[in-house]
């Protein structure tokens, strides 16, 4: 029986909902909390960005290609896609799209920082990519609405320190979420089991490092390009899958 276009896509659509009603909350308060508290806020969900970054990247230890431990996979990934990220300019480019939208919706200081912030937390994840595959083949959304309700809850901590930017990261979602549930037909051909498949597990665990970056982002510690490294989740299962036709 073909799924309708609400059964593939109602986690996702649960999950922009959650982040414009957290955001819009998250920006009523803000101008009621003096900058200390924003800063802890911020610092809360700084520290909870990590233990997610350290617990997905652990995943790297499961995703060995033929003799290659994951590891030196997630490795490669990540420094190669770092380097082709910053060749292609994507810290900048997400930039200029969070100015964009910024100036389009006369967004405050703090606006491009919120969104390039958001949009990273709430995209990169196996949650993200088994919950819309899990949505958009069998219309289960049990994944995405568990990822609803955390990124509800991070989009207000976010929204009370950034402010607006953090709701047009709703955009990013529907756009990114909901085209991996229409393409999970596809997805499901090339992975039967996505919870265990290490191709799965290998972009998890670049994903978790990219997360821990931002992690650090929001402590202040130092500032990390964690957009440039997007193109590690691509790069990830194709060295995978080198490794295992060279083994």
């Amino acid at each position: 029986m073909e799924l309708t276009l609400w059964a593939k896509t109602n986690g996702t659509l649960v999950n922009v909902l959650t982040v414009l009603l957290g955001s819009g909350l998250g920006v009523l308060i803000r101008g009621r909390l003096p900058g200390r508290m924003q800063r802890v806020i911020v610092q809360g969900v700084g520290l909870v960005t990590l233990f997610i970054g350290f617990s997905m990247a652990g995943s790297l230890g499961s995703a060995a290609g033929g003799a290659v431990d994951g590891v030196i996979l997630g490795l490669l990934a990540l420094v190669l896609g770092g380097v082709l990220g910053e060749v292609l300019g994507l810290e900048e480019r997400l930039e200029r799209l969070g100015d964009l939208l910024k100036a389009r919706f006369r967004g405050g200081g703090g606006f491009t920082e919120g969104f390039v912030a958001a949009s990273l937390l709430f995209c990169v994840g196996p949650m993200t990519l088994i919950g819309s595959i899990n949505n958009g083949l069998v219309g289960d959304p049990t994944l995405l609405l568990i990822k609803s309700t955390l990124d509800g809850l991070s989009s207000i901590a976010l929204a009370a320190s950034f402010g607006p930017g953090v709701a047009a990261s709703a955009l990013v979602v529907l756009v990114y979420q909901g085209g991996l549930a229409l393409a999970a037909g596809g997805l499901a051909a090339a992975l039967p089991d996505p919870a265990s498949d290490p191709r799965v597990l290998l972009v998890t665990g670049v994903g978790g490092l990219m997360i821990l970056g931002l992690g650090i982002n929001l402590l202040e510690l130092t500032r990390v390009r964690v957009a440039s490294f997007l193109p590690a989740l691509v790069l990830a299962p194709l060295f995978w899958w080198l490794a295992e036709v060279l083994s």
